[in-house]
């Protein structure tokens, strides 16, 4: 340990309230002299009664010795801290970290250590610092204790639990205090019964492993039968959270398809163009935000956390002016023909790939969170990371924004007219043609969103969108091609059905089986969940 370590973790403990067990330097050396020349189990013996002193200069010594520095010196048995340099060491004070002299090597001796007085050790640390005023220090000590449930520790641990005022710091020092007695057959057998229940209210997996570890066969039969029956408690709870935890990530698949299937869902909609280019349209808008994050990273690095924002009119603006030279220079010819602007699209997307591949490379390109979209929380054994939380609503804002182009904009009106009846359209004087164009372009536009959104998931890379293309084809048939709440509710309800189905079947057999069950719906519904009506639909 360098001499700024220790001089940093003498601060952090010298913090301890005053309420805890003071001793003198004298006194500790005294105890500390246990480990000169001593075994294994005299180290593990010293090292407990120093921490039994309660004094924060016992924790420095204790880190020494975790550390592997803390030797002796030959000539008058004194405990310093020693640091190897090549053939010499360079000795400290014990207890301040002040250089004292320069040795050779064999003048002193390591007091040495294995992987059990580390263990130990670590676990006597966490008690000294039960007391400590930094709250995040409390809590790594509880979790600590928690974990070794060393029943030396029960009464440093009680004695924290007496003076902490935070309640959730006092119920994971319960939790930790349970685990110890336990742990400890020596204990009555009504404390270790009230812990049962304590380490049950706990939940989750650390709760049944607890209960399994410290419980054994051959225990009291009445202790045997209450483990028993809060394992099965426990393991209840976390199969609701198990169920939980499917839907959200259900949701989170739902609101990926939702974004890539929604600008299909516009397209196919409107026009009935089958476009196999749609996910190359998402994987522009991907590669948009990493041109983008570049930029910024070389010429202002400070806008990084604003990078998504910038990235999400550009990939728009990118995606959409494809879509409408795609519509423009070949779908707009090939109306009434699905078979050729099929295989049209699907050339288009071969050549938008190699475009991409000739410029950015073949290789995946990387594209950098924003630390908002970092991290994740934790609502009782449900992990909710916030870059999945983030583009849920993303999802939801940019299915409410086009909700409201197209029925409150003239453009929307527009869209909806040519669905319904495109020749009674055009004699009220839409210029379809037109339309259609916007219509591709808004679609390719959306799609290149998605692509912003799923740059934050996936890898980005020229075949982005293929993985996507087949699911956002099954979204659009499921929900009923051209009505958006249909890609809504086909997107989450595939995605949670997709969810539930992985744990048993596994991620390929679940998209077959709900492949099958698309099919089968179809046969019953051949227009999807919601079907669009109108005189050229219904005929």
């Amino acid at each position: 340990m360098t001499r700024l370590r220790r001089f940093l973790l003498a601060a952090l403990l010298m913090c301890v309230a005053p309420s805890a067990a003071i001793a003198d330097e004298a006194r500790l050396r005294e105890i500390a002299a246990g480990f000169v020349d001593a075994n294994f189990s005299a180290i593990a013996e010293t090292a407990e009664a120093l921490a039994a002193t309660g004094d924060p200069d016992a924790a420095i010594v204790l880190q020494e010795l975790r550390d592997g520095d803390l030797h002796w010196r030959k000539d008058d048995e004194t405990l310093v801290i020693a640091e190897r340099d090549r053939r010499d060491m360079h000795l400290f004070h014990l207890f301040t970290g002040e250089p004292l002299e320069t040795v050779r090597r064999r003048d002193v001796s390591k007091v040495k250590v294995n992987n059990a007085i580390r263990n130990q050790v670590d676990a006597l640390i966490g008690g000294l610092t039960l007391l400590s005023p930094d709250p995040e220090a409390r809590r790594s000590a509880a979790e600590a204790l928690y974990d070794t449930r060393d029943p030396a520790l029960l009464g440093p641990m009680e004695a924290a639990m007496a003076q902490e005022t935070d309640p959730a710091l006092r119920t994971l020092m319960a939790e930790a205090r349970a685990a110890i007695l336990l742990a400890d057959a020596g204990a009555p057998l009504d404390a270790r019964l009230e812990a049962v229940r304590t380490i049950e209210a706990r939940g989750g997996q650390d709760a049944l492993s607890t209960l399994a570890a410290a419980v054994p066969d051959d225990g009291p039969a009445d202790l045997l039968a209450a483990a028993a029956e809060a394992r099965a408690a426990v393991e209840a709870r976390l199969e609701l959270w198990g169920y939980a935890q499917n839907v959200w990530q259900g949701l989170s698949l739902g609101s990926v398809l939702l974004l890539a299937a929604i600008g299909l869902a516009i397209t196919f909609g409107v026009m009935g163009v089958i476009n196999m280019a749609h996910g190359e349209l998402v994987m522009l808008g991907a590669y948009t935000t990493f041109f983008v994050q570049e930029i910024i990273r070389t010429s202002a690095p400070g806008l990084f956390e604003w990078s998504l924002l910038i990235a999400l009119p550009l990939a728009f603006l990118v995606s959409g002016s494809v879509g409408v030279l795609i519509e423009r220079g070949v779908v707009r010819w090939l109306y009434g023909r699905p078979l050729e602007t099929l295989l049209a699209t699907w050339g288009i997307s071969l050549i938008l790939q190699q475009t991409v591949r000739t410029i950015f490379g073949p290789n995946n390109r990387e594209v950098g969170n924003p630390d908002w979209m970092s991290g994740a929380m934790q609502l009782g054994e449900l992990t909710i990371t916030y870059n999945r939380l983030w583009i849920i609503v993303f999802a939801l804002t940019v299915f409410a924004l086009l909700l409201v182009v197209l029925r409150r904009t003239p453009i929307g009106l527009q869209m909806r007219a040519v669905t319904q009846n495109r020749a009674m359209a055009a004699d009220m004087g839409v210029r379809t043609g037109w339309v259609d164009a916007m219509t591709f372009g808004l679609g390719a536009g959306v799609a290149g969103l998605a692509g912003v959104a799923l740059s934050q998931i996936d890898n980005v890379s020229p075949n982005l969108g293929q993985s996507y293309i087949v699911d956002s084809f099954m979204v659009v048939v499921f929900g009923g091609a051209g009505n958006l709440w249909g890609a809504l509710a086909g997107a989450f309800t595939l995605g949670i059905a997709n969810k539930f189905l992985e744990p048993f079947a596994g991620a390929v057999l679940a998209k077959i089986l709900v492949l099958v069950f698309i099919i089968l719906f179809i046969q019953k519904r051949p227009r999807g969940l919601f079907a669009v009506r109108g005189r050229a639909v219904e005929a």
